[in-house]
């Protein structure tokens, strides 16, 4: 039997763990406790007709040892585990091919330790046409080929057409190894190795148990430590089983809880928060609507650049006004929505929140070498007790501050700035969109800037957006010399050509030139 079939480690070497040995081991010791003398599932042999049926059990008494030793409950449970033995081949019924448990009559028996799956078998399609040949060879119904091995066999011979002469000489050599045997040992022998056929080439529609999982060969391939393990007693029978440890399982757990938090949107919601995003920015955009001043990168004028540079003697354009009341973080990346909050917040007494919430920003971008310096600067000034600015934060995330002071870097201050950021948003942004200095902002670039903005929108107005050629402007009609013979203007969706009449210079040059 030895030389049959090869395992793993006489084909690539040394054996590898099989991501599946933490399995096989605690089926093992099940099956070693199955087949104790005093304790486990009764073995007998049976008469039937003329001959005798050595070494086997029922399935019902298999089941009722399932029950009793191993405190299962359900008698289904009890089959269904049953089952996923039986079809990791650790014992087979004698009369299918069929690898599952039936709890009735039906006669079993075990595999022998030597094809048990924890040997890391790879048997090659050679191996299986020796087998299969050997099988016609001996003239017993119980050996007969099924129709499906059958069909394997014709596609092995077609496979090995130039080598079959050795495979059948291989062949005919077992089937001489095998009538030498005894009687009794070799009816135990056929069975056991056309279970182990059965495990590794199963019957069409079965579940081939010996595929590799490709997530546990790539752990297995980077050299994955296996966990540890730890020993259970489970109605009288110690059993092996796997140790996660409990930040494991809390990673697990959060995994999931992210997984069921997920919302999943329509793609029509979709499609209407786009347009109604496109609606309320367009206005806003410059590539789509003219700035206040022009765009500087399809423009020579370079102002918009250089308005945040002037200081508090810049003009602030109206749109730029509005848009700091579409969100907090539209007025937090405006520099001159930055200055204004800030001159609210000092009204306020509470500018300090703003400012540490500015330091603890600039403190990403900091040279790595002047990080703790610039993390002990803000400590004291914004958290340190006795400093001169404190800040509202919770005793929570003056914890976590004072704990991350020991090895201080950029995330040092990152929850107190997220209770900073929701505290403004919440509390003093709304109250800075209400107030009288927010208001006179807006009616002053009203006032001066009225009839100068052009409404652009993204929406067609078929769909319910305002009409884009209705908005743009009469556009003049010239020459190639450069000059103005009429404009072209818009009605509805129109257009109309305004002829303009040529000056006197135009007219003389051109009756000149007849």
């Amino acid at each position: 039997m030895a030389g049959r079939h090869r395992r793993r480690s006489e084909t690539n070497g040394p054996v590898k763990e099989s991501p599946n040995l933490l399995l096989y081991r605690k089926m093992e010791r099940i099956v070693m406790h199955m087949q104790e003398e005093q304790d486990g599932v009764p073995i007998r042999t049976v008469k039937s007709f003329m001959t005798k049926i050595p070494s086997v059990f029922t399935g019902s008494d298999l089941v009722n040892w399932i029950v009793k030793k191993l405190d299962v409950e359900d008698q289904a449970e009890a089959v269904h585990l049953g089952s996923l033995m039986s079809a990791h081949g650790y014992f087979f019924p004698i009369s299918d091919h069929v690898l599952m448990l039936k709890d009735d009559g039906t006669f079993y028996r075990f595999q022998t330790p030597y094809f048990w799956p924890s040997n890391c078998w790879e048997p090659e399609n050679t191996d299986y046409a020796v087998y299969l040949c050997k099988r016609t060879m001996q003239n017993k119904a119980r050996l007969e080929l099924a129709d499906y091995e059958a069909e394997n066999l014709a596609k092995l011979q077609r496979m090995f057409a130039r080598k079959w002469e050795f495979i059948f000489m291989q062949a005919e050599a077992q089937a001489k190894v095998d009538k030498k045997r005894d009687k009794v040992e070799r009816k135990i022998l056929d069975s056991q190795e056309r279970a182990f056929w059965d495990v590794h080439r199963p019957v069409p529609g079965c579940v081939n148990t010996t595929e590799m999982d490709i997530k546990k060969s790539c752990r297995v391939s980077c050299g994955d430590t296996p966990k540890k393990r730890k020993s259970t007693t489970n109605g009288g029978l110690d059993i092996t089983e796997e140790q996660i440890e409990p930040e494991e399982l809390q990673k697990q757990v959060t995994a999931l809880q992210k997984k069921l938090d997920k919302h999943h949107i329509k793609m029509s919601k979709i499609a209407e928060l786009l347009m109604s995003y496109s609606e309320q920015f367009g206005d806003y955009e410059p590539f789509l609507s003219p700035p206040e001043p022009s765009n500087p990168w399809i423009t020579d004028d370079s102002s918009l650049w250089e308005q945040d540079k002037m200081g508090e003697n810049r003009e602030i354009p109206g749109r730029r006004v509005r848009k700091w009341g579409l969100s907090f973080d539209e007025l937090l990346t405006d520099l001159a929505g930055r200055e204004q909050f800030l001159k609210f917040l000092e009204k306020e007494f509470s500018a300090e929140n703003l400012r540490f919430w500015l330091a603890c920003d600039e403190l990403y971008s900091v040279p790595l070498k002047d990080v703790e310096s610039a993390v002990q600067e803000i400590y004291s000034e914004f958290l340190a007790p006795g400093c001169p600015s404190p800040i509202n934060v919770d005793s929570k995330c003056q914890a976590i501050a004072n704990k991350n002071m020991e090895k201080p870097n950029r995330y040092t201050f990152d929850a107190c700035m997220e209770h900073i950021y929701n505290l403004m948003k919440s509390d003093s942004y709304r109250r800075f969109i209400r107030s009288q200095q927010y208001r006179d902002m807006l009616q002053t670039k009203k006032k001066s800037g009225a009839g100068s903005d052009k409404q652009w929108s993204l929406v067609p107005a078929a769909l319910g957006g305002r009409n884009l050629v209705a908005k743009l402007p009469s556009l003049p009609n010239r020459n190639m010399d450069g000059e103005v013979l009429g404009e072209l203007s818009s009605s509805g969706n129109q257009w109309s050509l305004r002829n303009k009449q040529p000056s006197t210079s135009a007219a003389s040059s051109s009756s000149d030139g007849l």
